[in-house]
């Protein structure tokens, strides 16, 4: 507003009215200050108390779990030979392993040929590997070695074989089409058929592959007299080991039903010095103790993590000497806080039925701060001695962590406690904007009313001083009058 000066009075109109609006205004405006804050405290301490419960919630709920405690451990004795998974229906117990070759597919190199860019011939090759078979027809636009290859690819993408070509230096600089099939296990070796309409359709004919009959399956050496003969590069041919003596053949190096529940993964051969001696690898499976221990440990972190947050949010800090006034967190003195951290201490202190009746006797304690400590000696113990009464303790609606978690979802769940108690907040914090929107409707019409009191009393001056003025100089005009020199 600009300055307004009494032009009767004198008077600074504008500054007088700004003055008291301003001390009319200024005590509701500091109340609802006051009161935001407040509000808006508590609204993001309440958001913050409810986001450490869910996230403690969401250790509970694995914790919770049964399959957690009827999970598997499987280990192997040289992981570069194999490795081992089990699930929870495997048996504990240990096993002997011989992996005396691993299960792979065919590779073949067709007869070699002067040039890949070469015109081979036309006609129709029919690729086979075990039940699969491939018939690709060769015209004159692709019946260079490149040209089959690229039809093979081409109508073969899904049949799992394909075809390159490569320079083959031990064949005198040319040029061999090689085909693999992805196929693995014995039987499923790669064999070419060549067909022609009888006419001059060259030389596709020199590309028909037969497998030779093999029991050592190792690749083709390259022939001095005919360095061009096509070679085998690798048989398709099975797995072969032993579990405890028994003999295994598998097309596949993942074997999942050898041992019920476990699945091995071959990932090479042992020596033929390891194989001719004998020995074996351990296959071993066992409880998942670790995983539990990992479980438990999340579960302390987990507990002291949310006791933190809480803690902060309902914390006294002195400020200055024994005269200065402490400063309070939102939720000090909470009555959803008190009772949330009542009920799950004293959850975690009843006593249940079995050989593992309270959390001491997996070596958890409370200490003397409130937080959750583990004792790794008796945790082990536990584990070894007492494994089977775990998940009664912990899981299902009446273990530990269920009892735990019903204690929680009253405040954390949709339309839950904390959530009716921010909507509340949030209630305030609309009423209190409407209550400055008409805090300011008041003070701009007292405003308006002062301008107009002020305004009338200075005219009433200004006439009143005019009025003087006036009879002043009557007065002084009238017969008699003795004028000052």
């Amino acid at each position: 507003m600009m300055a307004i000066t009494g032009i009767g009075s004198g008077l600074d109109i504008s500054s007088i009215v700004s003055a008291l609006v301003e001390a009319d205004g200024a005590p509701k405006s500091a109340q609802l200050t006051r009161l935001e804050r407040a509000t808006t405290e508590k609204f993001t301490a309440l958001g913050s108390f409810r986001s450490a419960l869910s996230t403690f919630q969401g250790v509970l709920e694995k914790l919770n779990s049964a399959d957690l405690y009827e999970k598997r451990s499987a280990t192997s004795g040289d992981s570069k030979t194999f490795s081992v998974t089990a699930d929870s229906t495997a048996s504990v117990g240990s096993y002997d392993v011989q992996v005396f070759n691993l299960a792979q597919s065919s590779k073949v190199a067709l007869r070699g040929q002067a040039n890949a860019t070469d015109a081979v011939g036309t006609g129709t090759m029919t690729i086979t590997a075990g039940d699969t078979s491939v018939d690709i027809d060769i015209t004159d636009a692709n019946s260079s070695l490149a040209g089959i290859r690229d039809a093979i690819n081409a109508k073969s993408a899904d049949s799992g074989m394909s075809a390159t070509v490569v320079s083959d230096p031990n064949g005198g600089g040319g040029s061999r089409l090689v085909l693999s099939s992805s196929k693995a296990g014995t039987d499923n070796d790669i064999s070419v058929a060549v067909t022609t309409d009888g006419a001059d359709t060259g030389d596709l004919a020199s590309l028909a592959y037969t497998p030779p009959a093999t029991t050592d399956f190792e690749p083709t050496a390259v022939d001095p007299l005919d360095p061009l003969a096509p070679r085998v590069i690798s048989y398709a041919r099975d797995a072969n080991l032993s579990i405890d003596g028994l003999s295994i053949s598998s097309a596949s190096n993942t074997i999942d039903d050898a041992i019920d529940g476990v699945t091995l993964t071959l990932k090479a051969a042992q020596t033929q010095e390891d194989i001719d001696a004998g020995t074996s690898i351990n296959l071993s499976v066992g409880l998942d103790k670790a995983g539990v221990r990992t479980s438990l440990q999340s579960f302390v972190d987990g507990y002291n993590a949310m006791m933190k947050s809480i803690n902060a949010l309902t914390s006294v800090t002195s400020v200055g000497g024994d005269d200065g006034e402490p400063l309070a967190a939102a939720l000090v003195g909470d009555s959803s806080v008190r009772s949330v951290v009542s009920a799950l201490r004293t959850e975690m202190t009843s006593v249940a039925r079995g050989d593992v009746r309270i959390l001491a006797d997996l070596g958890i304690t409370t200490q003397r701060d409130g937080t959750l400590a583990i004792d790794s000696d008796k945790l082990d113990d536990a584990l070894d001695n007492n494994f089977d009464a775990l998940s009664g303790f912990l899981s299902g609606d009446d273990g530990l962590m269920g009892r735990l978690d019903a204690k929680l979802d009253p405040y954390t769940k949709n339309g839950g406690i904390i959530e009716g108690r921010t909507n509340s907040l949030q209630n305030t914090l609309s009423g209190i904007d409407e209550q400055r929107e008409r805090l300011e409707l008041r003070l701009n019409s007292m405003e308006s009313r002062l301008l107009a009191q002020f305004n009338a009393m200075d005219s009433l001056v200004a006439n009143l001083s005019s009025t003087s003025s006036y009879l002043t100089g009557q007065l002084a005009n009238l017969p008699g009058v003795v004028r000052e020199t």
